[in-house]
């Protein structure tokens, strides 16, 4: 039986990709499409699929959908909030959350099924394992960067892929990634701690998205490069994750790596 999908923020870039590779997949069905009210003039779909700006009247229109959202954290928030109330699952794969945010997220993933993750593609995900063994193995003598490159219209930085990936090399290494991030160098600063991770942006053009890890030692330099050609990686693997979450329990809060 298809899986029916709520999309939020259908109107826009990424929420478009869903919208038509779920369209084109009879694993899924379009039960509503939930936009801002000066965007639904160019929202379109098949019979019995709404087109609505108010998320409320979209749950009461099918009860079983699951919510795919990558809007804006507040946004995100306030739907999975309105999911926790009516029981419906959500899948979020925005980005820019604090820690209070995703904290909260965690909460209400207590009451009803929520999925979160920065990136929803396989490569990333793959990375998030084998970055720490390799981080491991090369020991300390080694030095971590990582340089994110995104489109111009990005509103968060650096991106939250690099800080997911930012965490897992820190955690290999013993260090809270907060304590080590250095996002910015300029002027006389001094030689660089052994105890730090450098996390540069870059934004230009309409670039999906880029990271670059480095380690860097004694004569020699690995990089590890992820690069996504187009936001249909990242469509297919949130489609992937509503599949994978109907039907699942609260409890807490799912992510990518559950999946694999």
């Amino acid at each position: 039986m298809a899986t029916p999908l709520i999309i939020m923020g259908a109107g826009g870039r990424m929420g478009r990709t869903i919208a038509t590779l779920a369209e084109e997949d009879n694993t899924y069905s379009l039960a509503a499409l939930v936009d801002r009210a000066d965007h639904l003039a160019q929202l379109h779909a098949g019979n019995g699929c709404l087109i609505t700006d108010d998320l409320r009247a979209a749950l009461a229109h099918c009860a079983d959908a699951v919510i795919i959202d990558f809007t804006a954290p507040e946004v995100s928030l306030n739907t999975a909030r309105q999911a926790a109330e009516s029981g419906h699952a959500a899948v979020i794969g925005t980005t820019g959350l604090d820690e209070a945010q995703r904290a909260e997220l965690a909460g209400l993933a207590q009451k009803t099924p929520l999925f979160w993750s920065s990136n929803m593609s396989v490569g990333i995900n793959v990375l998030r394992k084998i970055l720490p063994e390799l981080t491991r193995a090369l020991g300390d003598k080694y030095d971590i960067e990582m340089v994110e490159l995104h489109h111009n219209r990005k509103k968060d930085s650096p991106s939250g892929t690099a800080l997911t990936l930012g965490e897992c090399l820190a955690e290999a290494r013993g260090w809270n990634l907060p304590d080590v991030r250095c996002s910015a160098r300029d002027g006389i600063i001094g030689e660089r701690p052994k105890a730090q991770i450098g996390i540069q942006a870059i934004r230009g053009g309409d670039v999906v998205g880029v990271h670059t890890i480095y380690f860097m030692g004694p004569g020699e330099r690995i990089e590890v490069t992820h690069q996504a050609h187009s936001r249909e990686t990242f469509a297919q693997g949130a489609l992937r994750a509503a599949a994978w979450l109907k039907g699942r329990a609260a409890g807490r809060l799912y992510g990518m790596q559950d999946i694999f």
